[in-house]
């Protein structure tokens, strides 16, 4: 900011440097790129990211199917989390032997993760299966995509501002380089006894 306020001092200060409103200009052509270019990026992205999750959950919503199933028998194996997305994720979920009918109609029978703490023969719970009856997983919903999109273009515009602040800092190091080797140069022509009484300065 001290840079881009430096435009308006060294107008006409006689001390001023090509390299200081190069600097300056460099910091207020940074500054509106992170302003403008960097929330572009951002809702870009996320609106890419948004149009391919929410496709994403149209076709899964076409393709996967909640099912009724009935326990048959619970499996001797402890409980599983089938699904850390669902609500219910930190509930106790067991292994059952389970009987559904698909969407096409077929009868269907399988080991599935029951969302019933203690499941007893009989007991009803739903599954999400394909139309063949193939056990899926739950449908992405479109919360949950909108949310990882927002994500994204967050993600995207934070990294855009960054890689812009690093090109002016890179920037900026090699003329302050190149400004210390002009310098070097400068006082090995002045010689080493520049400020010695009798050597004409």
């Amino acid at each position: 900011m001290g840079a881009i306020i430096g435009l308006w001092r060294w107008r006409h200060n006689p001390l001023r440097r090509t390299t200081d409103l190069v600097e300056a200009w460099l910091a207020l052509a940074a500054l509106l790129l992170v302003l403008v270019a960097a929330p572009l990026v951002g809702a870009t992205a996320g609106g890419s990211v948004q149009g391919t999750l929410q496709r994403a959950v149209r076709d899964q919503r076409k393709d996967r199917h909640q099912v009724a199933a009935v326990v048959v028998r619970k499996l001797s194996r402890g409980p599983l989390s089938p699904d850390p997305e669902t609500p219910s994720g930190r509930d106790a979920h067991s292994r059952v032997l389970a009987d559904w009918t698909a969407p096409d109609g077929t009868q269907q029978r399988g080991t599935v993760v029951a969302t019933l703490k203690s499941p007893r023969p009989g007991d009803h719970f739903s599954i999400w299966t394909d139309r063949h009856g193939r056990i899926v997983g739950r449908p992405l919903d479109g919360a949950t995509a909108t949310t990882h999109a927002v994500l994204a273009g967050f993600g995207a515009a934070v990294l855009s501002a960054g890689l812009l602040e690093g090109g002016r800092r890179l920037i900026l190091w090699h003329m302050i380089r190149r400004r210390h080797a002009r310098w070097d140069r400068a006082w090995d022509k002045a010689g080493p006894d520049w400020g010695k009484a009798d050597t004409g300065s």
